[in-house]
């Protein structure tokens, strides 16, 4: 009679290594394990970083442009005319804009009773009271700059500056002495994501600036809403609008191109630590190859006994190669969830949406698949090859 094995026989046997020496079968399977869980973490990581960081992007605009003024040829800093604002409102596709200009030399302190050498880093910018619009910004306190309080001592300081000069809180006696003078805090900035620049600002009306501290009108930095659909072709034409005589000396520039550039930086990150988790399922492969030989040697009798009672030698094959698979498919199901479970607990604790790609799933259990397959190849055909007569008697 034509001797066979029944598939419902075949997993018992495959496990028999398995179950006679846990222990060694959890550490052969380590390698792999570590191996796949950082392939689906490091991506399950990285698309939930990015998908906060695209959310961030869309909500806060692709469509802002800024305009600064830049060098001209022969290395002198150049300066925006007067007129530059009302030549990019003019702009075909400008939705707003709002001139600011760095008023230097000016210090910012809590008191007048610091020295003016202490300076707490906090700049002084003048701005239209159109400033809290064009960006899309909000108060944490108080109130914005208007018409009436732009030609007064009065301020709105951004986040990090108020956070320098410990204000949290706005009130009617709440004051700064600012450029030798006392201004009065009418507001308290929430962080700008595109315009880091204000956050570190105390902002003054341009009105103040000119009577206050000699401002000449010539703005340092225009902030631009665009139709989003045309910000590109916009941002190609301000340079010439805002000054046609000089338009090499005019910087533009697109804020959240900075952002979009971390997500290549990630892309970089993650081919470098898949790479890693590549080699630790190569070690985890040469593991498992490891102990499927010792297994062989250790259960040279078991097989020659079979072999005698009339197992053929594709029965051996299919055994080995079996519990070659199921090691692997252990170390890759523990990867799998470990790295899922890792990347659930990061994105809790940084605040994102948790996405575990399916795509890192179904790679991981790939690889563990090739590798049983690998790694059981030389093992099952030794084990095959052994002759009952000699396997019996060397035992």
């Amino acid at each position: 009679m034509r001797s066979r094995v029944r598939a419902a026989d075949l997993l018992p046997l495959a496990s028999i290594g398995m179950r006679s020496r846990p222990l060694r079968a959890a550490l052969s399977t380590l390698g792999i394990a570590i191996g796949v869980a950082a392939i689906v973490g490091v991506l399950g990581i990285t698309r939930s970083s990015q998908a906060d960081l695209l959310a961030r992007i869309d909500h806060l605009g692709t469509n802002l442009l800024t305009v600064a003024n830049g060098t001209r040829i022969g290395g002198d800093e150049a300066k925006l005319p007067t007129s530059s604002a009302t030549g990019a409102a003019r702009t075909d596709g400008v939705l707003k804009v709002t001139a600011t200009a760095g008023v230097p030399r000016l210090q910012v302190f809590r008191t007048d009773m610091v020295p003016a050498y202490r300076g707490g880093g906090v700049e002084v910018r003048a701005t239209e009271p159109s400033l809290l619009d064009t960006l899309d910004g909000h108060l944490a306190t108080g109130v914005f700059l208007n018409d009436a309080t732009a030609r007064y001592p009065v301020v709105v300081l951004g986040h990090d500056a108020a956070t320098a000069l410990g204000i949290a809180q706005v009130d009617a006696g709440t004051r700064v002495w600012l450029g030798e003078h006392w201004f009065t805090v009418a507001g308290v900035l929430r962080p700008f994501e595109l315009a880091p620049e204000i956050d570190r600002a105390a902002l003054i009306g341009l009105p103040v600036a000119a009577s206050y501290f000699g401002y000449d009108g010539h703005p340092t930095r225009l902030y631009v809403r665009a139709d989003t659909a045309r910000t590109v072709p916009v941002a190609g034409m301000l340079a010439r609008a805002v000054n046609p005589g000089e338009p090499n000396s005019v910087n533009v520039s697109r804020p959240s191109d900075a952002l979009a550039s971390r997500l290549l930086v990630a892309d970089s990150i993650t081919s470098l630590l898949l790479g890693l988790g590549a080699v630790a399922l190569l070690v985890g492969g040469v593991g498992v190859a490891n102990v499927m030989v010792i297994s062989v040697l250790e259960r040279r009798t078991e097989i020659g006994l079979r072999r005698a009672l009339g197992a053929a030698r594709r029965h051996i094959t299919v055994q080995f190669m079996t519990e070659s698979l199921l090691l692997s498919l252990l170390g890759g199901l523990t990867g799998v969830i470990l790295g899922a479970a890792v990347t659930h607990a990061v994105a809790a604790y940084r605040g994102w949406h948790p996405l575990v790609p399916l795509s890192a799933v179904g790679g991981g259990f790939a690889a563990t698949l090739l590798i049983g397959v690998v790694a059981g190849v030389y093992p099952a055909v030794r084990a095959a090859r052994l002759n009952p007569t000699d396997a019996l008697r060397t035992a």
